[in-house]
């Protein structure tokens, strides 16, 4: 039987920040995961590059069922904490945009800094590791290394004063991601908010499914809403719907069978463009000029899928009456649909949804009835938007509870 004073379940983001930071308090560590290689999500994360933080953060950038709880961790470990860490390590990074910062080089050296500060702290890591029991010892009163927990792994039994779920969500199950945390938390009682992949392309079907087919490779920027909630970033056609950074933001607020909202040219007025160029006497037919503010290969497809704009794409603005240009603004600056659904977790980022945080401390990181046991990172019910707020969360909630454990 071997003794750690904290054993962190799943080598992650979150997992690896808890266990060095625990590490450096002097606390025995190890960290555990199923999987060949931990950091896999940072690996793969930014196209390869890891979108590591955003230079602004704030608890408007995250959903939960309690929108307070996040805001504890995130005003203690903050993205300039963070940028202080990397910068110690001499990594090289750029903002893209919208404060998005990401590696100049590749994602590895966000997780070789990560690696590096468990080194450090004489973190052990162990993979491959699959943990088969978690069982809770007999409750006394406990100094700080006296053993709470005993796990039955394949690598033999671990007992710990502290342990950590940093096991993820269900996103990518590609990359290892199972359901351990919540079916943990369900075993000591703690409650687990509905789920849903997020962060995910849109799937259509039909003749909708058809014209994104049809537009595939097609990029262009665009206004997306759904739920009050609006987005202003790129939009991108695929052979099984929408994606892009637009569509990924508003797929956190998007629920089944509800409509979303599109603006297609979100930095004009469409009526106002025709009325100009009428008054300019254009001749050419409409779709070459729309072409002129639209991609090409968009305008030409898009008129076609509406029967009252496909007989418009041959005429000149001269001869748009009111009624026509109504129906071009509902058509490129209003159209609406309700997408058949989602690609699912095994291409989505995030998992929306996880741990109910009314039974975990927002302090401490510790479930309020469990004495001992702290979740972190994407298996609570804390997911960020697109654009690094999802690792500044592993950050910030691995670090506040590496001061607990």
């Amino acid at each position: 039987m071997t003794y750690f004073d904290c054993v962190v379940i799943g080598g992650g983001a979150a997992g690896l920040m808890c266990a060095a930071q625990a590490g450096l308090r002097g606390r025995s560590v190890t960290v555990l995961d199923h999987a060949n290689k931990v950091g896999k999500k940072i690996l793969m994360s930014g196209g390869g590059r890891c979108n590591f933080t955003n230079y602004y953060v704030e608890p408007s950038n995250y959903l939960s069922n309690n929108p307070h709880f996040c805001k504890s961790a995130l005003s203690r470990y903050t993205q300039y904490d963070f940028l202080e860490l990397v910068n110690r390590h001499g990594l090289a990074y750029h903002e893209k945009t919208l404060g998005q910062l990401f590696c100049d080089n590749k994602a590895k050296d966000i997780l070789n800094i990560l690696l590096a500060e468990c080194d450090n702290a004489g973190v052990r890591i162990a993979t491959e590791c699959s943990i088969h029991k978690v069982k809770a010892l007999p409750a006394e009163t406990p100094t700080t290394n006296t053993p709470r927990y005993t796990l039955e792994t394949s690598q033999g039994d671990i007992q710990c004063h502290s342990l950590v779920v940093a096991s993820g969500g269900l996103s990518i199950p590609t990359m290892g991601a199972t359901g351990f945390g919540y079916d943990l938390a369900k075993q000591f009682g703690l409650r687990i908010t509905p789920r849903l992949a997020s962060l995910v392309p849109f799937t259509f079907k039909g003749d909708l499914l058809a014209t994104a087919q049809n537009l595939a490779g097609v990029a262009l920027p665009v206004n997306i809403e759904s739920q009050n909630q609006t987005f202003s970033e790129a939009l991108l056609f695929t052979h099984k719907g929408i994606s892009g950074p637009a569509v990924l933001q508003i797929s956190n607020y998007w629920l089944p069978e509800q409509t979303i909202t599109i603006n297609f040219l979100p930095n004009a007025d469409l009526a106002q463009q025709i009325a100009t160029w009428q008054q300019e006497g254009h001749k050419a037919e409409l779709k070459n000029l729309l072409s002129r503010i639209l991609p090409k290969r968009f305008v030409t497809e898009w008129l076609t899928i509406n029967s009252a704009t496909k007989e418009l794409a041959d005429k000149t603005v001269a001869q748009l009456s009111n009624i026509n240009i109504e129906q071009l603004v509902s058509h490129l600056q209003k159209w609406q649909c309700i997408p058949a659904g989602t690609e699912g977790y095994k291409t989505a980022e995030v998992t929306l949804g996880g741990v109910n945080t009314d039974d975990v401390s927002s302090k401490t990181f510790e479930a309020k009835k469990v004495p001992g046991l702290f979740f972190v990172g994407e298996v609570l019910d804390v997911t960020g938007w697109l654009g690094g707020f999802n690792f500044q969360w592993a950050w910030a909630s691995g670090y506040c509870a590496a001061q607990f454990v």
